[in-house]
């Protein structure tokens, strides 16, 4: 981008107010809505931003209804962003004649032609989009876009284009819109862009260098030429990817894109990273194959279960997955997720050997389901023959170390070798052994068409995996280590119920924790807070602070806030605010004394900041902590109305109030009715009501408006002696 000075750009001062019309340009991920965003805040001209995703309220719409809006906007005397891809001149050429509206309007571009890596990146990285476009879906659709760009020219009509290269190029446009005046106009002509012949930007099959490829791959030719998955693969060099024939135009399947995969894929550079970070479980359908259970039942309760622990699983995915392309049980549960509406970057379905997904399909998953038998042996066909084959003989040897036996409903986590041909192949660390419910009267332990007792058999055995699943994922967060810069390894315990403390509790087949002190379960996800405080000395590179035997403070795994840490007490026996009494007022204060430190360390960095302190009525996590959290909640982990209800209502308790109610009463009131997680979406500033989380989290980034009273006493708020609220 060529160097000038905002004061170079400005021209005609003293002239009539000016408008104009800015075209975005850029693939998803270039930071369009940013950019956007960035200069209104900035900017004293009156702009509007006109966003397709979300212009149908709240939800996305048309090409149509983005240019009335925009015309409406032009008639009132407002700027506008037009906030969209406009990938190619077709799609320009109905705004740029925009011009025509109002007297004297300027049609500007705005390209953010930045590398497609890093479009990538952000967007699979991304949780919250307004156009629910994230996980590696994201990859295939910036690739098939930006292999179709067509880069603006002064020729379409546009007064002025602006290339942006790089991030700093980004910058200096922001800068040159943010200062402009209502007089003050933009020199005309194409700026940034060093050749005006330069060729369209490769797509990502095309940049990004396969690396690491399968072991001894199999021709295309092995690779079924219909193999149709649910959710994008990762890509390779030369790798084609096409729409499939197949997709159903159905409203039901309009946002869950169908690739047709033809050769085998690798790992990759730019994105694996993304993707490869979360933690990822691919599971077989369990009893619907030799057991015979109905298939319409077992995929709702899949999706049940699945819903159960959507909000658990963070960055992790779950995958369901099926050898056959004409699978009825992976249709049967797709339609059902599409009708729950449950998001493809939780959870998602796929056609594939479930023993090489990763060289054969470009999927990987650290974490595989065996359906296995009571015997936990080796045999009997389908999936629990493929994955004792694939996994070679370690896998037999260390199940055996951990069980000889598993009853229906239960599952058990087994660790695998390095050796192992599943681990060094495939990249899978664990193998989880599930046993379903059987309907068959050929096979042991059959129900005799007891489908109550079956149903609740399978969601046992759903739970259960699941628990395990996330007791992986939860404690991998601090117990990976990097061993001569090969990938991260899990470390596990050896004993086949071992204790995660001997003290307080146990780990079972199930995947839960009994806590013996009060008689509750937790699952083993839960318990990661509870395991830094008591052994802080093998958490040492997540904890932030240690205060002697009381509390320790770490960063929130998900934090819904630009700045969100926890103080967590040391002190067994406090699962939660139920547990706290008066002897523990000292505690609280000390808890309290602490993340006030925190949040007034955070305010020496950032003044504009402002934070709350207080306790969830109900924690998810076990162990007493204290939330210390920005009321900015800018933040990707942001998804759901529970997130937003458990920090905005009632449920949330702050602890100055908490401190008051123990000392009065010797226990604090919990709020934990479960409505108030459901209760309708409002600002927490000026209580306005949004329809759903994108409406919500744009309001609240503009939103300027005084907090409630409630919240402007007894300190409640934390903030800079100079901020106003």
């Amino acid at each position: 981008m060529e160097e000038e000075k905002v004061e170079e750009e400005k021209q005609g001062k003293g002239k009539e107010k000016k408008q104009m019309v800015v075209v975005l340009v850029g693939a998803p991920g270039s930071g369009k809505s940013t950019f956007c965003d960035r200069v209104i805040m900035a900017s004293s001209l009156p702009w509007v931003r006109i966003c397709q995703d979300i212009i149908n309220n709240g939800k996305s719409g048309t090409k149509a209804q983005c240019l009335k809006s925009a015309t409406i906007a032009l008639k009132d005397g407002k700027s506008i962003f037009i906030d969209r891809c406009n990938l190619d001149k077709e799609q320009r050429a109905e705004f740029v004649k925009l011009w025509d509206t109002v007297n004297g309007i300027d049609v500007h571009a705005v390209v953010l032609d930045l590398p497609a890596q890093l479009c990538i990146s952000r967007s699979v990285k991304r949780t919250s989009h307004e156009g629910n476009l994230s996980g590696v879906k994201a990859a295939a659709v910036v690739n098939r876009m930006l292999q179709k760009k067509e880069l603006p020219t002064l020729s379409e009509g546009f007064f002025r284009i602006t290339f942006c290269k790089n991030e700093k190029d980004v910058q200096d446009a922001i800068t040159v819109y943010s200062s402009l005046g209502p007089s003050n106009v933009l020199s005309s002509g194409s700026f940034g862009q060093k050749s005006p012949a330069a060729k369209v930007q490769v797509g990502i099959m095309k940049f990004l260098k396969k690396v690491d490829g399968p072991v001894n791959p199999k021709p295309a030719s092995s690779v079924s030429e219909s193999s149709l998955i649910d959710q994008t693969p990762q890509a390779t060099a030369g790798e084609k990817v096409h729409n499939s024939p197949h997709s159903s135009s159905s409203p039901r399947e309009a946002n869950d894109m169908e690739i047709l995969v033809t050769e085998p894929v690798g790992k990759y550079e730019g994105v694996h990273t993304a993707v490869e970070s979360a933690h990822t479980l691919a599971f077989p359908s369990l009893s619907t194959s030799d057991f015979q259970f109905d298939m319409k039942k077992a995929s709702e309760i899949i999706v049940e279960t699945v819903l159960e622990y959507a909000d658990k699983l963070g960055n992790a995915r779950l995958v369901l997955v099926d050898v056959s392309n004409n699978s009825r049980i992976l249709s049967m549960v797709k339609a059902e997720a599409a009708r729950r509406h449950i998001g493809s970057d939780r959870f998602f379905t796929f056609v594939g050997d479930i023993t090489l997904l990763f060289s054969e399909g470009g999927l990987h998953c650290n974490v595989i389901a065996n359906a296995t038998n009571w015997r936990l042996k080796p045999g009997g066909g389908g999936v629990n023959a493929a994955i004792f084959n694939a996994a070679g003989p370690e896998l037999e040897d260390a199940t055996k170390q951990r069980a000889s036996s598993l009853s229906p409903g239960k599952a058990i986590v087994v660790p695998l070798s390095s050796s192992s041909p599943l681990y060094s192949r495939e990249g899978v660390t664990h193998v989880i052994h599930v046993l379903g419910p059987n309907m068959n009267p050929q096979r042991p332990n059959y129900l005799k068409d007891d489908y109550n007792e079956g149903c609740r058999v399978l969601r046992q055995a759903y739970s259960s995996l699941f628990d395990c699943f996330l007791s992986i994922a939860y404690t991998s967060q601090s117990c990976f280590h990097l061993e001569n810069n090969k990938k991260p390894r899990l470390e596990h315990p050896k004993s086949q119920e071992h204790s995660v403390e001997k003290q307080g509790s146990q780990f079972s087949h199930e995947g839960k924790i009994q806590t013996e002190s009060r008689g509750k379960t937790w699952a083993s996800w839960a318990q990661a807070l509870y395991n830094m405080a008591v052994r802080p000395e093998q958490h040492k590179n997540v904890i932030l602070e240690t205060c002697g035997d009381d509390v320790i403070v770490v960063n929130d795994l998900y934090p819904k806030g630009k700045r969100h840490v926890l103080v967590v007490s040391r002190l067994r026996g406090l699962d939660g605010l139920a547990d706290v009494s008066r002897e523990h007022l000292d505690l609280l204060k000390l808890m309290h004394e602490v993340g006030m430190r925190w949040a007034e360390k955070f305010l020496q960095e950032d003044a504009s900041l402002i934070f709350r302190l207080g306790y969830h009525s109900a924690p998810s996590m076990r162990q007493l902590h204290l939330h210390v959290i920005s009321q900015d909640f800018d933040s990707p982990h942001l998804k759901h109305k529970k997130h937003w209800n458990s920090f905005t209502t009632a449920f949330f308790r702050d602890s100055v109030v908490v401190i008051k109610e123990v000392d009065n009463n010797g226990k604090a009131t919990l709020r934990d009715n479960e409505s108030l997680l459901s209760m309708e979406l409002r600002c927490h500033r000026c209580r306005s009501a949004h329809p759903n989380m994108p409406r919500l989290k744009s309001h609240i980034r503009n939103c300027r408006a005084a907090f409630p009273s409630s919240l402007l006493s007894d300190g409640r708020l934390v903030q800079a002696p100079t901020t106003v609220c």
